[in-house]
């Protein structure tokens, strides 16, 4: 007899709330990795996660919500890699740039491809620009308060020179996406820009 069941079909047993939604956003990831964003729907998520589409409508509404909540666990990915690899880095203003620079150019080196295609699926939505603002705010007030011990920059001016050297980590980082440059000179560029930001002298 035909095996029918879903390639992704969890193991007999009930799973929590929480590891549920873990386990759709794995999937739906794998799903706009392997077939690309247009492929990914509730239904189709449901049916790969082997439950009901009720259960998949439930823990996320719409497809947008579905997207946002991709995007946000990418992020807190990012979060963690870069809060994690700041915690081990040498106190001095060339390290932490350093570090700064090469987390923020790995993490879109290492998720380019799922990163920019929820990106695009979301467009200019509302959920999508809301998202985008906060998770930049948090990026800004983190790189202030870890630049703060050598900037002699007051926190507001430390503040707004930080949301432009995030937007030059961005563009430094699609050119390395679209392949005018490797990771380690747009990481090396990011450093530079940083250290001659923060106003340290």
């Amino acid at each position: 007899m035909k095996n029918t069941t879903p390639p992704d079909a969890p193991a007999a047993g009930r799973l929590s709330r929480a590891a549920r939604r873990a386990q759709m956003l794995d999937i739906a990831l794998t799903i706009i990795r392997e077939e690309g964003a247009d492929r990914l729907t509730l239904g189709y998520l449901a049916a790969r996660a082997g439950v009901s589409k009720p259960v998949a409508y439930e823990h996320f509404g719409t497809r947008s919500g579905l997207l946002t909540a991709m995007y946000r666990a990418l992020d807190e990915q990012h979060s963690v890699m870069l809060r994690d690899a700041l915690s081990k880095a040498p106190k001095s203003l060339q390290a932490t740039a350093d570090v700064l620079a090469s987390a923020w150019v790995h993490c879109s080196a290492d998720s380019s491809g799922e990163w920019h295609a929820i990106g695009s699926a979301l467009g200019g939505s509302e959920e999508m620009v809301a998202v985008h603002k906060e998770l930049i705010e948090e990026y800004v007030r983190l790189f202030a308060a870890t630049l703060k011990p050598w900037s002699p920059l007051t926190d507001d001016e430390l503040y707004r020179r930080c949301a432009g050297l995030i937007g030059a980590g961005d563009a430094l980082s699609m050119l390395m996406i679209n392949g005018q440059c490797s990771e380690q000179d747009a990481a090396q560029s990011f450093s530079a820009l940083i250290q001659g930001g923060v106003g340290a002298g």
